[in-house]
């Protein structure tokens, strides 16, 4: 099974991996060894920086007994001049089934047509980012205890930002109300708004994130991507537009989850890092138990029902 966009994946399909997820977190976290992927080899393509999502399919597949190949475009042949496609078809020998993280948007199908292998996107430019979104809809439920009828804002680079772009869709097939929070040269890209709004979801747009905070079940904060910005000048003006202190949270809703997913620059005052708000370490954390059931589900490997 390839994960593209999350439209590769029904909701019950989406809600079935993170019941998965849950019954794996004494995998992720240690207290157990189940080696359902031994003797199975992942290929972690990333020709973009990545630390989370790098590190939590590592830890997810070495979890899970399987062996990793970790490959850049620094050190690799495609410094030579390798194209992706003979980039894709050298892992399709090595490797049972492969993540990718490329610049260029379109790339993750590009690679899955390329090869026999399951592909995962773990961010295509600005495109898409599944895997992140799974691990978001994963750490909400922990949070409210339900994926369902939500009220979430989103904050920040909304234009380039493939987690938000991904995110926004996939709350939307579970009924949550949207506001996006961003400047105006960085909202949401139109043709995804409008998408939202012909299915049905209740979207709004403003620049103001302080005015909605207490109306919210989840903020969800993202940092302006400097590298995304084709003028150097065009992000000095965005730059630090946005900063969440904990005094700004003094009428917010007691469950009210700030997440974001990491790196952050000056999104979140350090201020909140102790607050029951704080959902964004445990969302990092929550990448390896989600992309163990995904790269399960991807491989045709079921999960036993008790895990001990």
């Amino acid at each position: 099974m390839d994960l593209i966009t999350m439209d590769d994946l029904t909701n019950d399909e989406s809600i079935s991996l993170l019941e998965d997820a849950r019954r794996l977190m004494p995998v992720a976290n240690g207290s157990a060894y189940l080696p359902l992927l031994e003797g199975k080899v992942l290929g972690n393509l990333f020709f973009e920086n990545s630390t989370r999502t790098r590190l939590s399919f590592e830890t997810a597949m070495k979890r899970l007994g399987g062996e990793v190949l970790n490959l850049s475009d620094v050190g690799s042949s495609v410094k030579k001049g390798e194209t992706l496609y003979d980039t894709m078809q050298m892992i399709d020998g090595y490797a049972d089934i492969a993540v990718i993280r490329h610049p260029r948007q379109g790339a993750a199908q590009y690679a899955a047509d390329a090869v026999e292998i399951p592909i995962l996107n773990a961010g295509d430019g600005a495109g898409n980012h599944p895997t992140q979104t799974l691990l978001d809809l994963f750490t909400i439920k922990q949070g409210h205890g339900t994926i369902r009828d939500l009220r979430v804002v989103l904050v920040g680079d909304l234009r380039y930002g493939r987690t938000v772009h991904s995110l926004s869709h996939a709350l939307s097939r579970f009924g949550a109300s949207l506001t996006f929070v961003s400047p105006e040269s960085l909202m949401m890209p139109e043709e995804i708004v409008r998408d939202l709004k012909s299915n049905g979801c209740d979207v709004a747009e403003t620049s103001d994130l302080l005015s909605v905070l207490g109306s919210s079940d989840v903020v969800y904060m993202t940092r302006i991507q400097r590298e995304r910005f084709p003028d150097e000048a065009e992000y000095e003006k965005v730059a630090g537009i946005y900063t969440i202190k904990s005094d700004d949270l003094a009428n917010a809703p007691s469950n009210l989850m700030i997440m974001h997913p990491l790196p952050r620059v000056s999104e979140i005052h350090p201020s909140i890092d102790s607050t029951s708000h704080a959902w964004y370490f445990r969302q990092a954390f929550n990448g390896v138990p989600t992309r163990m059931a995904l790269l399960c589900r991807s491989l045709g490997v079921p999960i036993p029902e008790v895990i001990n």
